[in-house]
């Protein structure tokens, strides 16, 4: 059977709605800036110190996060090397590392290079890129957007992650999609432009509190699974500067048993191709909306394919949100 390649794109029918959501959102489309900060300063590869790898770090992994130098907190990448260099006791400092929810205490050695101590590895506290709006719940003012997690690329792992932001973005260009490429929006961050904070980055979209004014638009009927049809469909995004606009697809299968891959799909908005070549990476989180309901957001382009991708279903971004 041939492999598909299959790209991230960089997150009940009741009754009665007795989960905290509210039955008409806002939709999104609009175009974000997000950065978040990690739980810990994260180690993503190692380097030669004078030829030579550090033969000093063996309980360390790429994928790990470190939290504590000398049983200090540390965040950040400056935090790390003050307390590295202000407690380097016979070329060694104490860590502690997290791994998949477990926490061990290891001793790190260090390298002398002149004057300077290294640890030989690669480390990052912060990750950067651009994604689209989801929603606002326009009750608890609580966001969605992406559809899907941020992974770190290096180690490609889902961040852990202590806070971040989302802010203002503004759209100057497209890298087109093609067949076994995936392309992506390039934009201008505004940092200074705050829109909210981000709480929680899952499988199914980053969540937090939404804390500029709420844009005004119309409030449209959360689509339970069930009204998610094969067939017609619209997704709003941006292609240009923060103009949010709205484009023909085909859904071509609903699959309700999917955790994430529940709406397949095909963009037939001729527009939307020429500018594009299909699904780009940045487009993640863009609204699906149907018969003037909101029912998904845009998560995936398939590779191979890239007029095609995936959508996960709008009640389970909001269910995770809420929680």
């Amino acid at each position: 059977m041939r492999k598909i390649k299959i790209l991230l794109i960089s997150w009940l029918l009741l009754p009665i709605n007795c989960l905290a959501y509210s039955n008409y959102i806002i939709p999104g489309g609009e175009t974000l800036g997000i950065e978040v900060n990690s739980d810990g300063v994260l180690v993503i590869g190692f380097y030669q110190i004078n030829g030579k790898y550090n033969k000093g770090v063996p309980a360390i992994k790429a994928g790990d996060y470190i939290t504590k130098v000398n049983d200090v907190n540390v965040n950040t990448i400056e935090e790390l090397t003050k307390e590295i260099e202000n407690n380097v006791t016979y070329s060694q400092v104490e860590i502690t590392l997290k791994r998949n929810g477990n926490v061990k205490t290891s001793n790190l050695e260090l390298v002398k290079d002149g004057d300077i101590y290294k640890t030989g590895l690669y480390v990052k506290d912060n990750i950067t890129g651009t994604g689209t709006l989801s929603y606002i719940d326009p009750e608890t003012k609580i966001f969605g957007a992406l559809g899907h997690e941020i992974i770190e690329s290096t180690t490609n792992s889902i961040v852990e992650i202590k806070n971040g932001e989302i802010f203002r973005n503004y759209i100057i260009g497209i890298d087109k999609s093609r067949t076994g490429y995936a392309g992506s929006k390039n934009a201008k961050f505004y940092y200074n432009t705050k829109y909210g904070n981000i709480i929680k980055n899952t499988n199914v979209g980053i969540y937090g509190n939404y804390n500029s004014d709420i844009p005004q638009k119309e409030a449209l009927k959360v689509a339970s699974k069930k009204d998610v049809k094969i067939g017609s469909a619209k997704i709003a995004t941006v292609l240009k500067g923060e103009e949010i606009n709205y484009y023909d697809i085909e859904i071509t299968r609903v699959d309700e048993t999917s955790k994430v891959k529940n709406i397949s799909f095909k963009i037939t908005d001729k527009e939307l191709l020429e500018k594009t070549g299909g699904v780009v990476q940045g487009m993640s989180g863009s609204p699906i909306i149907q018969n003037d309901m909101i029912i998904g957001a845009v998560t995936h382009v398939i590779i191979d394919n890239p007029t095609t991708g995936y959508g996960v279903f709008i009640t389970t971004m909001l269910e995770e949100g809420e929680k």
